[in-house]
């Protein structure tokens, strides 16, 4: 195929960092109209290799072509300029700005030196409206959803009528119905002639929408398929080098004793009066992964914030292992036994100019193993903790324990905070998103040390807005709507489509009682409803 059908090409682009070359020697070519894909493990370069197509980074070696002409992109500004937008898997919000501010930053119309928004309202409301973008223009960033997040900055992109769309991990907080509303838009964005780079680590989202497929492993490019007639095995084994275990397997287990109770919980909302969590209830057992799943904003933040100890309870009682911790601090409650993976892993789950080794003890840096009778700490200990973890979990950072956290990948970033709070043998662990933005290897890995903290007698509150994760390793469903749980499911009897229907608000399980057991009601709804194949608009 000629030059000029290749709307963009990066020829030979290698970028180095300290103690790492993240891009080796690395050729992608896009096509006018296509939807191209871009797979790899966590730190495999994906991520950098976008960021040089964007301006954030200058690779050392090669060249970048628009159309068949070299182009050289210093700034983000410069990627703009040549119609490249880029959707960050780390979003490059203002938190203080509101929605529509940070929308138009940058390219903002003004008169006579004062800002003119009333036209870009307008365009971002009709934008919203086209691609189901659903967001609140006077929203402040701070105070909205991780998922609310998302779609400002895809609209921001879109504002800008780029011609490239690149997308980094653009589903990883989405639920189902946003996603496939999201593949929808990027194939209507190819057809009117968009082209489209999509990072992902979904492999069956790739397969649903990608026409091409570049698979990078540790920063060098394996290849480039055609993803008609490829399959999620195939893809995984270029990827990883090694056969995946795509759905985690576990044995049928007895929950034990209580191990955290929530009695009639309410939290407040940031956002509207209305309080974001309402009178909710339930127990999580010993040897049980019990998951909370709902649409993003339906209070699964706030609730997970009240059990913390990130926002006081307005009222209701939180209890781990009978002790009543309802106004306990964060310390006290780690201390007491309890691990808190975040949802949002660079504002609550690590301090990123920190180095990975001060990050890894970010909880425990008081215990006497890492710090003298004096204060003063253990370097050298803190160090080998780190060391150890980072082997057993297989985080990759250029530099070891010294790397500076902010300059990691997204994914590592992610292992390294699952590293740190199962490591602490939690009774109570609470996983938000724990596979976020991770690898179907990771995925895995992560997966099976959940499933083996079960297994050894621990709870587990898992949130999650993946379905497949959520039917995958659960024992016990409890969904969230509107503030409330209105439903709790045997993901053994319970089809996808069923719980789509209680994510939506569109049943309620009168049997549920929040106590760690299926009522007989709720199990013969389940069974009876079950039977029967539910989409989403109704009866198929």
């Amino acid at each position: 195929m000629s030059e000029e059908n290749f709307t963009i090409e990066m020829l030979h682009i290698t970028k180095r960092f300290p103690g790492i070359v993240a891009n080796d020697d690395i050729t992608l070519q896009l096509r006018k109209g296509e939807i191209h894909a871009l797979l790899g493990e966590n730190g495999a370069g994906k991520s950098t290799l976008m960021s040089v197509l964007f301006g954030l980074y200058q690779a050392e070696e090669g060249v970048i072509k628009k159309d068949g002409r070299e182009v050289k992109i210093t700034s983000p500004n410069d990627a703009n300029d040549l119609g490249i937008g880029m959707v960050h898997q780390h979003f490059k919000l203002v938190q203080c700005f509101t929605v529509l501010d940070n929308i138009i930053l940058g390219v903002e119309t003004t008169k006579n030196g004062i800002l003119q928004k009333d036209e870009a309202r307008k365009k971002v409301l009709a934008l919203s409206e086209k691609y189901g973008l659903k967001v609140d223009p006077d929203a402040k960033i701070e105070d909205i959803t991780v998922g609310m997040q998302q779609r400002t900055e895809i609209l921001k992109m879109l504002y800008r009528d780029n011609e490239i769309l690149i997308f980094d991990e653009p589903t990883a907080v989405l639920t189902p119905a946003e996603i496939d509303e999201l593949m929808q838009i990027m194939k209507n964005l190819a057809k009117e002639g968009k082209s489209i780079l999509f990072i992902s680590h979904k492999l069956a989202e790739i397969i649903m929408i990608a026409d091409r497929c570049t698979v990078l492993r540790r920063g060098k490019c394996i290849g480039t398929v055609k993803v008609p007639g490829s399959t999620g095995k195939e893809l995984s084994r270029m990827m990883v080098g090694r056969d995946v275990e795509l759905v985690a397997k576990k044995e049928d287990k007895t929950p034990g004793e209580v191990i955290l109770s929530v009695r009639n919980i309410t939290v407040a909302s940031k956002l509207h009066k209305n309080n974001a969590v309402r009178n909710v209830s339930f127990d999580v057992r010993a040897g049980e992964i019990v998951c909370i799943a709902g649409i993003d904003g339906n209070g699964q933040t706030e609730l997970v914030y009240g059990i913390t100890g990130l926002e006081p309870l307005i009222s209701g009682a939180i209890t781990l292992n009978g002790q009543d911790i309802s106004k306990a601090s964060i310390r006290q409650r780690s201390t007491a036994g309890m691990s808190h993976i975040p949802e949002d892993r660079h504002k609550h789950g690590l301090v990123l100019d920190y180095p990975l080794s001060y990050n890894m003890i970010l909880q425990r840096y008081f215990e006497p193993q890492f710090c003298s009778g004096a204060g003063f700490l253990k370097k050298k200990a803190i160090e080998d903790y780190s060391d150890k973890l980072i082997e057993q979990y297989d985080v990759r950072s250029g530099q070891g324990s010294a790397t500076r956290v902010r300059s990691m990948s997204g994914g590592n970033q992610q292992k390294a905070i699952i590293a740190r709070e199962l490591d602490k043998n939690p009774d109570i662990l609470i996983a938000v998103q724990p596979t976020r933005g991770l690898d179907v290897g990771a995925i895995e890995y992560i997966h099976k040390q959940i499933i083996a903290h079960r297994d050894a007698g621990h709870a587990v509150l898992l949130v999650s807005l993946e379905l497949e994760e959520v039917m995958s390793i659960s024992d016990r469903i409890l969904v969230m709507y509107e503030g409330e749980i209105v439903g709790e499911l045997d993901p053994k009897v319970t089809k996808r489509d069923e719980l789509g229907l209680y994510m939506a608000g569109a049943k309620r399980n009168t049997g549920f009682r929040g106590s760690g057991r299926f009522s007989d009601n709720a199990s013969a709804e389940v069974s009876r409803e079950s039977e029967k194949e539910v989409s989403l608009g109704g009866k198929e």
